[in-house]
């Protein structure tokens, strides 16, 4: 039934987000060097990486690590990548991803491939075996300022409280975080 939600969701949001899709490629295009989507290196269920794609809101130099591991991460946000980032509008792209099966709309967010230390505290609470998340428990709680232990844990509760109304609970609380821009950074 979560597969048939996500399809039928995802294929929906695409068509009726066409238009500003489109506006953001075109505004990613115009204000910086490179392409208008970044293919990210993402970890999926059972550890296999598979690749994530996002509009751009960084350089194309930009070293392929988690933003909060960069010393200046503000250096390297495009024109318009600290609005795309604010206004979660770079996770568009991530319908594809939802559309193909690597993602659902609702689990743990991927990990990077190289996030080793989150990778592994997962993996050993089971975490690994759901299916990341356009949306998670610990995005609505706290999103880029969770600590890995902190967050962890809430991906823990979600796999043992997971149900089709949880997750339509995430979602409508992830449009008034979203809408409020509560809990992120760049």
């Amino acid at each position: 039934m979560k597969r048939l939600f996500d399809l039928s969701l995802a294929l929906f949001s695409a068509l009726f987000l066409i238009l500003p899709f489109l506006v953001v490629w075109l505004m990613v295009r115009v204000t910086s060097t490179g392409p208008a989507l970044y293919w990210s290196d993402r970890v999926g269920r059972s550890n296999v990486i598979f690749k994530m794609p996002k509009f751009r809101s960084m350089r194309v130099d930009t070293p392929a690590v988690a933003t909060h591991l960069l010393a200046n991460p503000d250096q390297f946000l495009t024109p318009i990548g600290s609005f795309l980032r604010k206004s979660s509008l770079d996770e568009l792209p991530q319908l594809l991803s939802i559309i193909k099966g690597d993602m659902s709309f609702v689990g743990p967010r991927p990990a990077l491939f190289n996030q080793d230390d989150l990778i592994q505290l997962r993996t050993q609470n089971g975490v690994d075996k759901l299916l990341p998340g356009l949306t998670g428990w610990a995005q609505i709680n706290g999103r880029d300022e969770l600590p890995i232990p902190d967050k962890v844990a809430l991906d823990v509760a979600y796999l043992q409280r997971q149900s089709f109304w949880f997750d339509l609970k995430i979602i409508v609380l992830t449009f008034v975080k979203v809408l409020s821009r509560d809990g992120i950074r760049h």
